[in-house]
């Protein structure tokens, strides 16, 4: 930062929360417990936790002082109109509305949207928003450029949508069958890269070449628009807001998580220019989640998001958070660990197929790798590869694109000596790397099966 090879966190600690140091034994215990699967063990077992970045971060003093100012009336909260405004300060869109976290939003738009014979377009949909498409009846199709399935090759905007491939899709399917368009931004499941400006532009014109809604998965728009200033041509002279103020602007509507990007523990919404598709989502979220000005959150919550949406947009922080998840990068790199290049924002994502060649994917070389980081040292991941997403809808099964390890860090809540220790615990696994064994399932749902799945370690 500013010249210096020191990542200084540009916030103060003001408290803590104490840690339990665990030893290789009670971490085999714990595991064969889970049933290895890492979802399965109590946090309180886990020194190093970079299972997900999703409402993991740490609060700032001022969203702590918001949360004190929140209002709980049922309806018409003071709090929901300081949320509904910070919110439009950077997606001007004329309907926001509250759920209590992403995935809460895209069951409501496409429980109203899809349906059996619908076909969504993404660049990669995540694993809520993939089962949330597939539970209505619709098919979710992926359409990434090629090098974003490639994790070692060097491109600035991996996460970007194939417009050729766009362009055919809507062909294929036809324009009556697809409901939206959807941009994942950044990419989660494509290893965190994100998406440059000029496609978001492109893919726009698609849309309105052929009529299509054209939606964001916006979770983390923040670090998306901090990669657009740092590597697109044209685009340093901007401020991160006025970007992020851009990118609402080419969209028809969002879906949000506000436990990235909102900076918040919980919370997210919905957000539609359509009046008729506002008033479907809206009817259904009083079935499902509350009325529209909570959404099921508390007043404090929406506090909380408000004025986590002022910080997120802040250079200091912004830089700090890249910065910080490239040096976990870098730090792999130079034990040989392959990794999806270059890092992404919120994480770094390890190429475990790569790393473990002698497992194949349908023994999921990605569950082995993230369970020998917990047992060598306390560290949780998460699998982001053949569990996750070889389970077809019909129950058969197929190797994923990629086979991963996410070690995703949560915001604003680890220091630079523990990203240390991370890398010194990798140091280790990899030298027995050659030695780890696969995995098979032994219990799995029909849906998500990686957050309950059961496993059992191959001979």
């Amino acid at each position: 930062m500013h010249g210096f090879r020191t990542i200084i966190e540009p916030f103060r600690i003001k408290s803590v929360e104490p840690l339990r140091i665990t030893t290789p034994g009670e971490r085999r215990e714990k595991l064969a417990a889970a049933g290895y699967n890492l979802f399965g063990v109590h946090s309180d077992d886990v020194m190093v936790d970079l299972l997900t970045d999703s409402g993991t971060g740490a609060m700032s003093s001022e969203q702590w002082a918001a949360i004190q100012r929140g209002d709980e009336s049922y309806a018409g909260s003071p709090s929901f109109y300081r949320f509904e405004a910070a919110v439009k300060g950077l997606f001007d869109f004329k309907h926001v509305i509250p759920t209590h976290q992403g995935r809460a939003a895209e069951k409501i738009l496409f429980s109203v949207v899809g349906g059996k014979g619908k076909v969504v377009l993404n660049n990669t949909h995540f694993d809520t928003t993939r089962a949330n498409v597939e539970f209505t009846g619709a098919t979710a199709v992926d359409l990434v450029i090629p090098e974003g399935k490639q994790p070692s090759v060097i491109h600035p905007f991996k996460g970007n949508m194939d417009l050729g491939a766009l362009e055919r899709a809507i062909s294929e399917h036809g324009r009556a069958n697809i409901p939206l368009v959807m941009m994942t931004i950044t990419n989660n499941s494509g290893g965190g890269q994100p998406v440059s400006l000029a496609n978001m532009r492109a893919v726009r014109a698609i849309c309105d070449q052929h009529d299509l809604p054209f939606f964001l998965d916006g979770c983390r728009f923040a670090e998306n628009a901090w990669f657009i200033r740092e590597r697109e041509p044209g685009q340093q002279h901007r401020t991160v807001k006025e970007i992020v103020q851009e990118l609402g602007s080419l969209a028809d509507g969002m879906t949000m998580s506000a436990k990235k990007d909102g900076l918040a523990n919980i919370g997210g919404w919905l957000a539609v220019d359509d009046d008729a598709l506002a008033l479907k989502c809206r009817n259904l979220l009083i079935l499902t989640e509350g009325f529209p000005t909570y959404g099921g959150l508390a007043g404090r919550d929406l506090e909380a998001i408000a004025q986590g949406l002022e910080e997120v947009v802040k250079h200091e922080y912004l830089e700090y958070r890249i910065r910080s998840t490239q040096y976990v990068g870098e730090g792999l790199l130079r034990l040989g660990v392959p990794i999806v290049q270059p890092t992404g924002g919120h994480a770094v994502y390890i190429d475990a197929r790569a790393m473990l060649p002698h497992i194949p994917p349908l023994q999921y070389p990605g569950q082995a790798l993230a369970t020998a980081l917990y047992e060598e040292g306390g560290v949780r991941g998460c699998e982001i590869g053949t569990v996750m997403f070889g389970l077809k809808p019909d129950g058969t099964e197929a190797p994923a694109a990629m086979d991963l390890v996410r070690l995703a860090i949560p915001r604003r809540t680890y220091t630079q000596s523990h990203m240390d220790y991370v890398l010194e615990v990798m140091e280790r696994v990899v030298k027995r790397a050659p030695t780890l064994k696969g995995y098979r399932i032994v219990e799995q749902p029909p849906a998500l099966r990686h957050f309950s799945a059961r496993f059992s370690p191959l001979a």
